[in-house]
């Protein structure tokens, strides 16, 4: 039994389960053919909400942040292998002073999954366009239509020369250098990025696959990769390239271009990827 099992009082007057809070993993799978496949609990009879269907989850501990915890929780429930669950972002309800993180992961294939734990009756993957048709546990049932369109991955592609362009670091002296620091400080985007545009993914947090795009004399940047950031040498444009990254994504996937180049943003839109500014990255490393 953990510290963070307990009940807790939230300003709206309700009680929840878990004294500093709860998460939950909803795990989801996108098969050949495009189609979302959800992992549902059925969650035990004599249990709160017992007999219902919804995310593995739980309270947290007070030493661990909320993906660490439903994924703890999630082994502890059921025999998936959350090794194998590359986590895109949470989302967290503010319930007054308690908070409930959801957090969206997905897996590379429908593995077999069975309840390992006496809160979980069992388990199954669903259709994402069939979970409405099981009795669902009440708080997951208000989250669900806000969560399906979360099942998806972020690309951030960045734009080397733009974003190196607008820091004073002296990349006029060094082109190469300042591409190579900003590839190191890209790393700190592996700790989660706040406030991308809720148009392209809702999450209040997500943890997005980075590519860097570099050019020119920066080429070599590229032969010296670091964990957490994919770096892309462009044999040409460095436009022509991240254009060329950003057409026809992989379903399931949105992706924002870090740039000002006013005419490469035009042509990012175009196809369909969302654009914000050097600033917005800078503030974020």
């Amino acid at each position: 039994m953990g510290d963070g099992d307990g009940w807790a009082d939230c300003a709206q007057g309700h009680r929840h389960w878990g004294r500093f809070g709860a998460a939950g993993l909803l795990a989801y799978h996108r098969d050949a053919d495009g189609r979302v496949w959800t992992l549902l609990q059925h969650r035990a009879l004599w249990g709160l909400g017992g007999g219902t269907w919804g995310m593995f989850g739980g309270a947290l501990h007070s030493h661990e942040d909320a993906v660490t915890g439903a994924l703890r929780e999630t082994s502890e429930e059921c025999t998936l292998d959350t090794g194998t669950v590359t986590v895109h972002g949470i989302s967290v309800e503010d319930h007054g002073g308690w908070f409930f993180t959801s957090v969206i992961g997905e897996l590379p294939d429908l593995a077999p999954v069975e309840g390992s734990s006496a809160e979980t009756r069992g388990a199954r993957w669903v259709p994402a366009e069939d979970v409405t048709s099981y009795k669902l546990f009440e708080p997951f049932a208000r989250s669900w239509p806000r969560l399906r369109d979360a099942m998806r991955r972020l690309v951030l592609v960045v734009d080397a020369a733009n974003v190196v362009g607008a820091r004073a670091d002296g990349w006029w002296k060094d082109r190469v250098g300042a591409n190579a620091r900003l590839r190191d400080d890209l790393k700190a985007l592996n700790g989660g990025v706040a406030g991308v545009p809720r148009e392209l993914v809702p999450f209040d947090r997500c943890y997005p696959e980075v590519v860097l795009v570099v050019e020119g004399r920066a080429r070599g940047v590229a032969d010296e990769p670091v964990d957490g950031v994919r770096v892309v040498a462009a044999p040409g444009s460095g436009d022509d390239r991240i254009v060329e990254l950003v057409t026809d994504p992989a379903p399931g996937t949105v992706q924002l271009v870090v740039t000002a180049d006013r005419e490469l943003r035009a042509r990012c839109e175009a196809a369909g990827a969302g654009v914000t500014g050097p600033r917005w990255l800078l503030d974020r490393l």
